[in-house]
C-alpha cells in the first residue's frame, strides 16, 4: 500500500510545485480579473493546493487498497 501511495503522491507533489510556480507567474495577468482578492493571497493558494492534495490522496488510496487485497501469486500468473 505504501508503494502505490508513494508513487502517486510523488507525482502529486511535483504537480503541485509546478502548478504553484505557474500560478505565481500568471498573477500579473489575472490580477485585474480578481474581485477583492489579492493575486498572491496565501489563503487562496494554500486552500487550493490543500484541496488538490486531498483529492489526489483519495484517488491514490483506492488503488492502493485494492493492491493490498490482491493475491500476489494470482497477479504474477496473469
Amino acid at each position: 500500500m505504501r508503494l502505490v501511495l508513494a508513487q502517486g503522491l510523488t507525482l502529486t507533489a511535483g504537480g503541485i510545485v509546478l502548478g504553484a510556480l505557474a500560478a505565481l507567474g500568471w498573477t500579473r495577468l489575472i490580477g485585474d480579473l480578481l474581485f477583492q482578492v489579492s493575486p498572491t493571497d496565501g489563503l487562496a493558494f494554500g486552500s487550493a493546493f490543500a484541496v488538490m492534495a486531498a483529492a489526489s490522496f483519495a484517488a491514490c488510496l483506492i488503488p492502493a487498497w485494492r493492491a493490498t487485497r490482491t493475491d500476489p501469486v494470482w497477479a504474477l500468473r496473469d
